[in-house]
């Protein structure tokens, strides 16, 4: 039986044996509930399902608290203020887009266990943006499933599916049309045991619409794209976290269309792991995949086994990632000696403001 959850109300929100350890750890500090949304400052909590009965949902501030939309939190005894935010099982991180933060999180969702990577058919495949997107998807611990929309709008959708297969290697590329219903059940099928989704696409990829036909409600607007370049406007201007019909969750995110990564973890060996497999086939160890005799990246680029694009986009990913961690080390640095009261020297600055942290 749960100590946090006695009556089962949390775990229709996605609450499991996980959630119940990391409350414990925190010293079990009163009862949680789920954040579905967040607004300049407050954050709705969720503490049943039915998030229509007022007993269930409540606001309260969030500032100076890290929270995002599907996180776990435990709200202070008179309600006004989050006290403890539970750790995350999963949260989708990427770099924040504001130049004042480059070397800041900027977490798009918390607790997600299966993450959409939407396209749209009606638009060139762009194996680039997913390969970034799937780094970033297994980064945050979630499933990765990438999803190709608008499958209506063209003749024969299998090409762009196929050319979107040959990067997202394991992870299933799905064919979908929002207006006809073609593979909402297939998306559906994904929230079994209560599990929480989440979208992930540029504006004008046709989220919304799948949103709305997987709710079987006109929950988000909708707007047509530009024939140019097939974008359109955000409709979804707020991260929110939506109950599914019968089970599951679905946190529904605007659309980004500046993927910059985070601190990786195993993203880039998961998402790149043909390349990383053919590394381990070069005759040396610190192999830099150019000229070096007994190359394995290189042979599989002249037979035609590896598209050098693919290769290239890799080490860019690399470059941008080690880049990212050298501005995190200088901003830990010149806190570390703002802390310590430490006079910081005109190079320091320079360095600083060369991270970011100026």
């Amino acid at each position: 039986m749960s100590l946090a959850d006695p009556t089962g109300e949390l775990r229709e929100l996605g609450w499991d044996a996980w959630f119940e350890e990391a409350w414990l750890d925190l010293g079990a500090p009163g009862r949680p509930g789920r954040v579905s949304r967040l607004d300049r400052g407050w954050s709705t909590v969720l503490s049943g399902r039915d998030a229509a009965a007022p007993v269930n949902v409540r606001r309260v501030r969030n500032i100076g608290a890290d929270v995002a939309v599907g996180d776990w939190v435990v709200p202070s005894d008179d309600g006004e203020r989050v006290e403890a935010v539970l750790a995350r099982r999963s949260a989708f991180v990427r770099r924040a887009s504001f130049e004042g933060a480059r070397a800041s999180a900027d977490t798009l969702a918390a607790n997600i266990d299966v993450v959409f990577l939407t396209h749209s058919v009606a638009s060139p495949p762009n194996q680039r943006r997913l390969e970034r997107e799937l780094v970033l998807a297994y980064d945050s611990g979630a499933e990765p499933v990438v999803v190709l929309t608008k499958a209506d709008l063209v003749d024969d959708p299998e090409p762009p599916r196929r050319e979107l297969q040959e990067v997202a290697l394991v992870a299933p590329v799905l064919l979908t049309s929002g207006h006809r219903g073609d593979g909402i059940g297939d998306l559906r099928a994904f929230a079994a045991g209560g599990r929480t989704l989440a979208f992930l696409g540029t504006s004008g990829a046709g989220k919304s619409t799948l949103v709305n036909a997987l709710l079987g409600a006109q929950v988000q607007d909708t707007t047509a794209v530009r024939t140019g370049d097939q974008r359109g406007r955000h409709t979804t201007v707020a991260a929110q976290l939506l109950a599914l019909p019968g089970e599951g969750w679905l946190v529904d995110t605007p659309g980004v269309r500046a993927m910059s990564l985070w601190l990786s973890g195993e993203g880039i060996e998961r998402a790149f792991a043909d390349v990383f497999e053919l590394m381990e086939h070069c005759r040396f160890r610190d192999c830099k995949h150019d000229r070096e005799p007994g190359c394995a990246v290189r042979a599989a680029i002249e037979d035609g086994r590896l598209d050098p694009d693919r290769f290239a986009s890799l080490e860019r990913l690399v470059a941008e990632e080690a880049a990212l961690e050298e501005e995190q080390r200088a901003k830990d640095k010149a806190a570390d000696r703002r802390r310590a009261g430490r006079p910081i020297t005109t190079a320091e600055e320079s360095a600083d403001a060369e991270s970011g942290d100026a």
